[in-house]
């Protein structure tokens, strides 16, 4: 069972879990300001949920990378959409600032 580490707190999932789906679960602080109001609920499009991400994690879909080509994203920051991202292995998920979180400021990281 993979662990996720996030926002100081780690828990476990299945493996396959969509990342998204695990950290609003256990009360992770996914969204920055109206953005927990203001977003897709999971289909990709809006790129909240954008999350730099270490660890066991399924490649990128199309819906991922499209959507991070756009801006205020860049394709060259390390994110990924958390709501298109399985959970394969251990991983430890840092929130950045920004509406989108496309900032360069972290609002969280693993440890806290």
């Amino acid at each position: 069972m993979p662990k996720v580490t996030a926002q100081g707190k780690t828990f476990g999932c299945e493996t396959g879990a969509n990342l998204r789906q695990v950290l609003l679960q256990h009360e992770v602080e996914l969204h920055n300001g109206r953005a927990n109001l203001i977003n897709c609920r999971g289909i990709g499009t809006c790129g909240t949920c954008a999350v730099q991400i270490q660890g066991g994690i399924s490649e990128a879909n199309w819906r991922d990378r499209t959507r991070r080509s756009l801006p205020p994203h860049s394709p060259t920051q390390n994110r990924r959409l958390a709501c298109q991202t399985e959970v394969l292995g251990d991983v430890k998920v840092t929130k950045f600032d920004g509406f989108w979180g496309q900032g360069s400021q972290p609002i969280w990281t693993p440890e806290g």
